[in-house]
């Protein structure tokens, strides 16, 4: 595993972004660990988080003009990842995020920050059913922009409501790569040489139930 990743992952755990337990998932699964990036809330681990999706999204060889962050988590992680760009990898990129309800008055509409155009990146925290990639992706062309892949924190890599999971089911039927810092392969890697033995069984047991 990377370096990154593996800081990343350990980063998620200090801040309780990643926690281990038992958790009821959106779709009735019951999951030995969960993922909440709305709790990376502070300057120093945004900045740290904004240099993992930067670092994932360089390496991934994207072409790709702006971010575009659907609100409302997609708000704050395109805006530290164009930071990011700019301060660790010299690449200043336009970002630009939506609005849940329409402005109207003062200069109204829906979007925020850069015009969209070009080829547009997608950044949020996972991917469950598609469907803010999808909405995404519709405002994007509405635009006359170019959606060009999306971004995430973490692949959990399980089934969604057939055989693939939400990322390869986007991937496939919408035709966008899905970049993510981390994988449930990568985070299985961290609790195997971390020797945390009990969330290691825990989580291979569910990965052999719901996997792909």
């Amino acid at each position: 595993m990377q370096e990154y990743k593996e800081q990343f992952i350990n980063l998620a755990i200090e801040e309780g972004v990643l926690k281990f337990g038992e958790f009821e998932l959106k779709s009735g699964r019951m999951s030995p660990y969960f993922f909440n990036a709305g709790l990376f809330d502070d300057g120093r681990s945004l900045a740290e988080l904004g240099r993992y999706y930067a670092r994932a999204l360089t390496e991934s060889g994207l072409d790709f003009d702006m971010l575009f962050g659907p609100a409302y988590k997609g708000i704050a992680l395109a805006t530290v990842t164009a930071v990011a760009l700019a301060d660790q990898h010299g690449r200043d990129v336009p970002v630009a995020f939506n609005r849940k309800e329409v402005k109207a008055y003062g200069e109204g509409g829906s979007l925020i920050g850069a015009t969209l155009a070009g080829r547009v990146i997608i950044v949020d925290d996972v991917i469950s059913a598609g469907t803010t990639v999808r909405e995404s992706i519709s405002l994007l062309e509405h635009h006359g922009a170019v959606p060009a892949g999306v971004l995430i924190a973490l692949d959990r890599q399980e089934r969604g409501q057939g055989k693939k999971s939400a990322v390869q089911e986007v991937e496939d039927t919408l035709g966008l790569a899905v970049v993510s810092i981390a994988t449930l392969d990568d985070l299985i890697g961290h609790l195997d040489t971390s020797r945390r033995a009990d969330d290691l069984a825990a989580v291979q047991r569910y990965r052999v139930e719901y996997g792909v």
